[in-house]
């Protein structure tokens, strides 16, 4: 039984590539876990995990980095995402907007199923996050979906991992780390090199030290 690290980009965890010394694989082995780089968005991932999930698998770990909505969040900083929702999955009516389970044709919220108490994991702040097609940059649509959703963080696969998983019946965790606010795009203020770093220390750690 092995845990499946599940990441958009090589990027993103090209830090664990490089302590345990493997090759840049998209899907990459090892005695006690394997790697899957998915691709950027909730299709590829879906697809990639369609293809990759099965019982031998006792834990779903999705990394990545994330946009925060939350200020009081440090940009580097480190969150569990323990509910994330498809933000757009739905359709407009005039000036509002109703979900996939509004309509009646499903549901667009899924939720963190790993309950194991871990101290790396108890010391992370626990939010709920949004996955999107695309990132926001517009102050309309901000203010909007923040209102709508409350959400603390934003990603582009986050949902996705969740609900493949639901499906397979495994368990899942989304551990993201803060490459920047969501605003009016400013590639200037982001911090994603620090936020990788962090993120691939605490999953080097996170694995160190997993027992099942």
């Amino acid at each position: 039984m092995k845990i499946l690290v599940v990441a958009a980009t090589f990027a993103e965890v090209k830090g664990i590539y490089e302590h345990y010394d493997c090759p840049p694989a998209a899907f990459m082995q090892c005695p006690v876990f394997d790697i899957l780089i998915t691709g950027v968005g909730m299709t590829a991932t879906a697809f990639a995990l369609g293809k990759t999930l099965s019982a031998d698998y006792q834990l779903v770990l999705n990394l990545g980095i994330a946009g925060s909505f939350d200020r009081s969040i440090s940009l580097g900083s480190l969150v569990q995402v323990i509910e994330d929702e498809f933000s757009e999955l739905g359709a407009q009516d005039k000036d509002s907007f109703l979900s996939l389970s509004e309509l009646g044709f499903g549901k667009t919220t899924y939720a963190c199923n790993y309950n194991a108490h871990h101290s790396l994991l108890n010391i992370l702040p626990k939010v709920k996050g949004i996955t999107v097609n695309m990132v926001h940059g517009n102050r309309t649509s901000i203010d909007s979906v923040v209102n709508r959703l409350h959400p603390a963080t934003e990603s582009m696969e986050g949902a996705a991992v969740f609900y493949a998983c639901e499906q397979a019946a495994l368990p899942c965790l989304q551990v993201r780390a803060i490459s920047n606010y969501v605003e009016e795009r400013n590639k200037e203020s982001w911090k994603v090199g620090l936020a990788i770093q962090n993120l691939n220390q605490w999953a080097i750690e996170f694995l160190l030290n997993f027992t099942p």
